[in-house]
């Protein structure tokens, strides 16, 4: 490691984390001290106003712009509009995340059984959701179907920030795991002794495969397929939706349907297209709820 690596690394230890760090904890703990409603409703006017003027904006329109040909410009800018003020909402929400239970009034649950047929079918189980609502939400799965689950997140940056998120995070039901090769050698132990697993699975991965989605290829972890294929489990969809400021539904859907060719690389292929497709689905019913912020595909 060269010189100027070295001093950006501890700029970015002793100064920059920390800094930002600092800032994290001040919003924290001022959407904390609002009621839930509030802090929502206050999130959602912030980032919906300030959102739309920033950089990454460029990146959120030029996706729209592709995945949605057939729309005007100005539906283009209220569904970035709209998703500004889902972001704004679900940051705002993090501090009041153990507020919110399941099944009471502000989480409905539908499809229950579809999620509990995996307690009792003697196999590992698998859960997907993504970016969508307040996908925060959807951490509420273990404590709704009663079941130690291991979730699978992307640690932030900045280690301050992650410690912020953990406790946000604590009345999860289960283990977490960061991504990566650690957390995927956790993972694999766990399913190959019988446990169940949710991940989030519309991130690119730079390394991933090829899978059409809105219409062009993204590059997808198909790590979801191969424990599916490697163990028997079934894949059940999670979808989480914003109903009304800070209330939601969160849906079990039946397991997707997995065939076995035995040809590895084109059942792996076919399952992940098929999880791309529900996701897709899931967008273009409420196109303002997902991150559109990601660099999902190659430019």
């Amino acid at each position: 490691m060269d010189k100027n690596s070295q001093l950006y690394k501890m700029r970015q230890k002793y100064i920059s984390h920390p800094l930002q760090g600092f800032g994290a904890y001040l919003v924290y703990w001022m959407f904390a001290l609002m009621p839930v409603d509030m802090a929502s409703a206050v999130g959602g006017w912030l980032m919906r106003t300030l959102g739309p003027k920033v950089g990454q904006t460029k990146k959120a329109r030029n996706n729209l712009v592709a995945a949605f040909p057939e729309k005007s410009p100005e539906e283009i800018e209220q569904i970035i509009v709209g998703m500004w003020d889902n972001l704004g909402r679900s940051a705002a929400e993090i501090p009041h995340l153990h507020k919110m239970r399941p099944g009471g009034p502000r989480i409905e649950i539908v499809g229950i059984e579809n999620g509990l047929a995996t307690k009792t079918d003697d196999k590992p189980g698998l859960f997907f959701s993504g970016h969508i609502g307040n996908w925060e939400a959807t951490m509420c799965i273990a404590e709704v179907l009663d079941m130690d689950m291991m979730s699978v997140y992307r640690a932030p940056d900045n280690p301050w920030v992650e410690g912020l998120f953990m406790r946000a995070r604590k009345t999860f039901k289960g283990k977490l795991v960061k991504k990566g090769p650690e957390g995927a050698r956790k993972l694999t132990r766990y399913l190959k002794d019988g446990g169940h697993a949710c991940m989030l699975v519309d991130q690119k991965m730079t390394d991933g495969i090829a899978v059409p989605f809105f219409g062009r290829d993204a590059m997808t972890a198909p790590a979801l397929a191969q424990f599916a294929l490697k163990y028997d489990a079934p894949i059940i969809p999670v979808r989480s939706e914003r109903l009304n400021g800070a209330h939601f539904r969160v849906t079990f859907y039946p397991p997707l349907e997995v065939t076995k060719t035995g040809d590895r690389r084109a059942d792996t292929l076919a399952i992940m297209t098929n999880v791309n497709a529900t996701m897709e689905h899931w967008i273009r019913e409420r196109p303002e709820q997902w991150l559109w912020l990601h660099r999902r595909w190659p430019k």
